[in-house]
């Protein structure tokens, strides 16, 4: 009897706190199953003094291989909900380690954070990306998103314009999406303000040439209402 009494003891000890916030309100922040379960495998790592597993070493515990993993964590670092710090340790060697304190704040502190601005902030743009389709983004449009971001250095509120633009044509879908940044930047295109005018202009002369392929009618969604009069 004492010998299983030490064994539960032990066994309680090996426990994770999972926050009641997070498993009620994760999808308001625009998180999916895989990105909390991953998440939470890192905050098991930290516990056990890993602060910076590698996508392979979380892969070995989750149903997705080390590719996905990657790109879901860098997924999260972009969404705000993951920062990579800092930390010295004995002999002043510096490491890097996983911080989860920025999902913490969103969880409870949500006034503060929704007085960030949603036209400038990277984070949101996944999240509008992932209300707009209806679902959670794959690993490749996360990777798609990314490169526009770091790659083709693209504000994301242009990104954002341009999914309004997508929707408003009927055509959502990230290779038409892509097709617009890049004819906007051909044209020197590099603010909100400037794709609104290009947008009327193009608008402005399908519906004088009557050209009978119009665009499907928009779905009534005040994520895309009246961009194009500049009311976000």
């Amino acid at each position: 009897m004492h010998m299983q009494s030490f064994s539960i003891q032990q066994l309680l000890l090996k426990q994770i706190q999972i926050p009641n916030e997070l498993l009620t309100s994760y999808v308001s922040l625009g998180l999916n199953e895989k990105e909390v379960m991953l998440l939470l495998q890192l905050q098991r790592f930290i516990q056990e003094g890993i602060d910076f597993p590698t996508p392979d070493q979380l892969s070995a515990y989750v149903t997705m291989k080390e590719q996905e993993c990657a790109l879901l964590l860098r997924g999260l670092v972009q969404k705000g909900m993951l920062t990579i710090v800092q930390q010295e340790e004995q002999g002043g060697k510096l490491t890097e380690a996983y911080c989860l304190n920025a999902l913490w704040d969103k969880l409870f502190q949500p006034e503060e954070n929704t007085q960030q601005n949603p036209e400038t902030s990277e984070g949101t743009i996944f999240i509008l990306f992932e209300q707009e389709f209806g679902r959670p983004l794959s690993p490749f449009e996360i990777e798609t998103i990314n490169a526009w971001l770091d790659q083709d250095s693209i504000a994301p509120a242009l990104i954002k314009a341009a999914l309004r633009e997508s929707v408003l044509m009927g055509k959502l879908n990230f290779k038409y999406i892509d097709r617009i940044l890049r004819e906007w930047k051909k044209k020197g295109i590099h603010t909100v303000e400037q794709a609104r005018i290009s947008s009327k202009q193009f608008h402005a002369r399908q519906n004088t040439s009557g050209s009978s392929g119009a665009p499907e009618k928009p779905r009534d969604t005040s994520f895309y209402y009246n961009w194009l009069e500049g009311e976000d």
